[in-house]
């Protein structure tokens, strides 16, 4: 019983002692978008746009963060979305994975030699909550 009592205290220590970091929230204002992140991932935080619609974090393996959001007044619905990245010319870029639900779109792919992740909400208030995460490849 002791060994076991022992065992179960080395444990509780090594728990007691392991640093978490908490993650960091960020809200926009403007537009009302929230992102929960690694703050010790994402450590440079870039200044907000005087438009408020979003920040940028930067982090120092090149990797980046954006949480924003957009008016939708072109009511872009989440396939519409999805099928014109799909369909976007743009040189550098390239959608690997997309999929759309009733209120919201998931792309994923190459930009600019990056690998990108992006996920849209389509509100029903008329705004387009957006985050962004782009690294270089491994």
């Amino acid at each position: 019983m002791r060994r076991l009592f022992s065992i179960g205290m080395f444990f509780a220590s090594i728990a007691a002692c392991t640093a978490v970091a908490a993650p960091s929230t960020y809200v926009n204002e403007r537009f009302g978008t929230i992102c929960t992140f690694p703050d010790e991932i994402f450590t440079e935080r870039q200044p907000e746009p005087d438009n408020g619609d979003g920040q940028v974090w930067l982090s120092t393996d090149g990797a980046s963060l954006i949480c924003s959001g957009i008016l939708n007044i072109d009511d872009d619905t989440p396939k519409g979305f999805v099928a014109a990245e799909k369909a976007s010319k743009e040189p550098g870029y390239k959608v690997t994975y997309s999929k759309a639900g009733k209120d919201w779109a998931v792309l994923s792919g190459l930009k600019d030699g990056k690998v990108f992740y992006e996920r849209r909400l389509f509100g029903k208030d008329g705004v387009i909550r957006t985050v962004w995460l782009d690294y270089p490849p491994a």
